[in-house]
């Protein structure tokens, strides 16, 4: 048994992945797809619409997705079910967090620069470009 003691994780440069086995390891971040079966804590500094994808839509089909304000403010859109429907928005303030439900299309768009964490289950993430971007 080893008694060094661990080294600090920079969570703006790798993302912990919780395994099915129980372990918690730092990794690289991943916001497609991954086939490692772990669950990723992604926390990330944002500075315009560009750098969340404000253009896509995103769908994880595998598991549902804790987005989470830490700094800033963030919009969480939600695709419409239906052609005559608008977006549903949900409005994030600093320590505010919002759940999207498994296989729900969404996306974000910044009030400001923030700081923002992802926990989600990235096996099968798709991404979409948006048609109707104004």
């Amino acid at each position: 048994m080893t008694t060094t003691p661990p080294s600090p994780i920079d969570l703006f440069a790798a993302a912990l992945h919780i395994h099915p086995d129980g372990g918690v390891r730092a990794a690289e971040r991943r916001m497609t797809n991954s086939d490692s079966g772990a669950w990723q804590i992604a926390t990330f500094h944002v500075e315009t619409d560009a750098d969340v994808h404000a253009d896509h839509w995103e769908m994880h089909p595998q598991a549902e997705e804790a987005v989470c304000c830490l700094t800033g403010g963030v919009r969480l859109y939600f695709r419409p079910a239906r052609p005559d429907d608008g977006e549903a928005m949900v409005q994030l303030r600093p320590g505010t967090a919002a759940i999207v439900p498994r296989g729900r299309w969404h996306r974000l768009e910044l009030d400001a620069p923030s700081d923002l964490m992802s926990i989600t289950l990235r096996h099968g993430t798709r991404l979409e470009k948006r048609t109707d971007t104004r």
